[in-house]
């Protein structure tokens, strides 16, 4: 082995020995034994050594690189020595400070350290003294001073080591160089597959202490760094408190915890029939546009079975999603949060990867989630595994059908797999099925052609109708094609009577209603957000409501109707319960427009809209009907100060949306 690389190795070698010890203590130090439970951390700590290979990769890839050159080589160049020490001291005192802060850091929040914690420095006398009084800060002090002297021993040690060692002969140099530089490529990205090793994996752990065990501090720190903005303006959360708790029917509200929690007991408006509780298979659908559908007449008639099915049941034919984006669509129907998040989501975000979900309110269900890909994508799966209690998933991997495009498997045999797998079930289910085919690439597999029938409409049509080109045309149809598959199999199972089938849009496709819709939905961006809302069981009554609803109010819509006690800490309400008390009228609709920053809300069928700055505000007609001839705007104050509390108090939410300790899994 070549001398610098022997050198490499044998730094990597103590650095991962370090942090391997740095995660035993943590192991040892907070760790809560649960009596009967033997629940192995086997994978946490072996997810924690990839981690910490990752960062030892990537400063052997740099050492490499750096000693390539003869000046910068300490066994070519011995004043080279001098400087590598000084870098190592340097490198040391810095990892020493990481590992030191984050074990008090983990000490006082229970967390390991991320870029939340440079708000402290915004009282940094009193964080100071806060310091000084909570921890032995001259003891910290001086290990600081102790450590990476010793370590930077041991690498100069380490160079005696390898200066003795044989010279390597070039073909021996190359062969070993190049199997390095593969190591190293292979620990950074982390695993060998399609995505890389990302800090969400920790939370598919399903326990966020086991979560925590996993995570390496510097990468946590540097993962949640460029989300060191997400924050809020408590002033302005205090200040819209009250209104919003009121509006939400917060129970016992306290200004000063800012606490929005309360337990909702339904008052079942459709009492279940039987006394078996109910099964939920809840679709949340690709790009499901509402002014491409259907049910708004569309020409084009694509949704036709889903249309029908929309008259058998209650559906909402005035639904909004909070914003637009497949992951913010998702976390607001399962967290009941508008993802607010400006930069990326809210799911990317490793502070705001714990929260409370209504779905563990079905205590005793089976839980499911099923999803044709991966759900590495936008890191979804760490909320998901990290917050559904003993959820079962399904994704790219777990069916017996072969993937038709980068989305994974066709959304047909999607929901014959998640069939399959229900019928199996003996106790109540909630399963979520969330679709991907009406996307681009469009892909309408091959061993449905013949029974899906594709359409060729002309193009002037295409685009008078809401569609660019007949791949997207087809996609959409074939998103109907694949409901009509799945809800004649289920029909046939045993478990279909006793369900609750709930369809939504994870969000809509910005474009031209024509007259299917008032000229806000085209003008100003409505139809990116509008999407279908449907609530299908064979014993509730057919009605189209045009109640305002969003996306938020899924999860305490299908507890009412299931009739199952639960505790909301989050924007939701019941929307039938909202109806039997006033039709819906004091409904609200938040919006956020994060590409053009423009905050607003939808209320008495009118919209909003403003800039983050509160610039550029518009009021405009958002009926699903025309705007009645004579009607005069209401005044805008109090759709701005919605508004700017709506995104405010989501903006709080997010961090303050965790599970409850009774919720969280030791």
């Amino acid at each position: 082995m070549p001398k610098t690389l022997r050198w490499v190795l044998l730094i990597s070698l103590l650095l991962l020995a370090l942090m391997t010890a740095a995660r035993l203590a943590v192991y040892y130090r907070f760790r809560v034994p649960v009596t009967g439970s033997d629940d192995p951390v086997g994978p946490a700590m072996w997810l924690g050594f990839r981690f910490d290979f990752r960062l030892v990769a990537g400063l052997g890839l740099l050492m490499g690189l750096l000693t390539a050159f003869r000046p910068l080589d300490p066994f070519r160049n011995r004043k080279a020595l001098r400087g590598w020490t000084v870098f190592f001291y340097i490198f040391f005192l810095a990892f020493s400070l990481f590992y030191i802060i984050d074990f008090q850091h983990f000490i006082y929040l229970n967390q390991r350290l991320n870029a939340s914690a440079l708000g402290f420095l915004q009282d940094a006398g009193i964080s100071l003294q806060m310091v000084w009084q909570t921890y032995p800060v001259l003891r910290l002090l001086l290990l600081l001073l102790l450590l990476p002297a010793a370590l930077c021993w041991a690498v100069r040690w380490f160079y005696r080591l390898a200066a003795r060692s044989k010279t390597a002969t070039r073909p021996q140099a190359v062969l070993w160089y190049v199997a390095a530089f593969l190591l190293a490529a292979v620990g950074i990205f982390g695993r060998v597959g399609q995505y890389p090793l990302r800090w969400s994996d920790a939370f598919n752990l399903g326990s966020d202490f086991k979560a925590n065990l996993a995570l390496n501090p510097i990468q946590s720190f540097a993962s949640s760094f460029r989300f060191r903005g997400s924050g809020f303006d408590i002033a302005r959360v205090k200040d819209a408190y009250p209104e919003m708790a009121a509006y939400l029917g917060v129970t016992h509200p306290d200004a000063e915890t800012l606490d929005f929690s309360r337990h909702i007991n339904p008052d079942s408006l459709y009492n279940w029939p039987g006394a078996k509780p109910p099964n939920v298979v809840l679709v949340i659908c690709e790009s499901f546009s509402a002014y491409k559908s259907s049910m708004w007449g569309n020409p084009l008639n694509t949704t036709p079975f889903f249309d029908s099915l929309c008259r058998q049941g209650i559906f909402f034919d005035h639904c909004f999603t909070p914003l637009i984006g497949t992951a913010k669509g998702v976390w607001a129907t399962l967290t009941g949060i508008p993802d607010v998040e400006l930069v990326k989501t809210a799911s990317r975000n490793p502070m705001m990867v714990d929260q409370h979900t209504i779905i563990n309110d079905f205590t005793n269900y089976d839980k499911y989630y099923f999803l044709g890909g991966s759900t590495s994508w936008a890191n979804i799966r760490g909320i998901l595994t990290n917050n559904i209690h003993d959820l079962k998933l399904y994704e790219e991997g777990s069916y017996d059908v072969p993937r038709v495009d980068v989305w994974g498997i066709s959304d047909k045999n999607l929901f014959l797999q998640a069939d399959k797998v229900l019928r199996q079930t003996e106790k109540p289910f909630f399963a979520v099925i969330q679709t991907a085919d009406n996307h681009r690439p469009y892909t309408i597999p091959e061993e449905d052609r013949n029974s899906f029938q594709l359409a060729d409409v002309p193009a002037d049509s295409l685009h008078r109708f809401g569609f660019e080109s007949n791949e997207e045309l087809n996609a959409f149809r074939y998103t109907d094609f694949s409901f009509r598959t799945f809800m004649e199999r289920a029909a046939t199972a045993p478990y279909f009577d006793n369900t609750l089938f709930v369809f939504v849009g994870d969000h809509g496709i910005a474009g031209n209603a024509g007259t299917m819709l008032p000229p806000a939905f085209t003008r100003n961006g409505l139809t990116a957000n509008h999407v279908p809302l449907l609530f299908y069981a064979r014993h509730l009554p057919a009605m189209r409501l045009n109640d305002l609803a969003s996306q938020v109010d899924v999860l305490p819509t299908i507890a009412g109707i299931a009739g199952i006690s639960y505790n909301n800490t989050a924007f939701g309400r019941d929307l039938l319960q909202r109806h039997a008390v006033d039709s819906g009228a004091g409904n609200r609709a938040f919006i956020l427009d994060y590409n053009n920053k423009r905050v607003g809300n939808i209320y008495n069928n009118w919209y909003y809209s403003e800039s983050l700055q509160g610039k550029q505000p518009f009021l405009v007609w958002a009926g699903t009907r025309a705007e009645p001839a004579g009607i005069a705007p209401p005044p805008p104050a109090d759709y701005k100060w919605w508004s700017e509390s709506m995104y405010e108090t989501a903006r709080y939410l997010l961090l303050h949306n965790k599970k409850s300790k009774i919720e969280s899994r030791p």
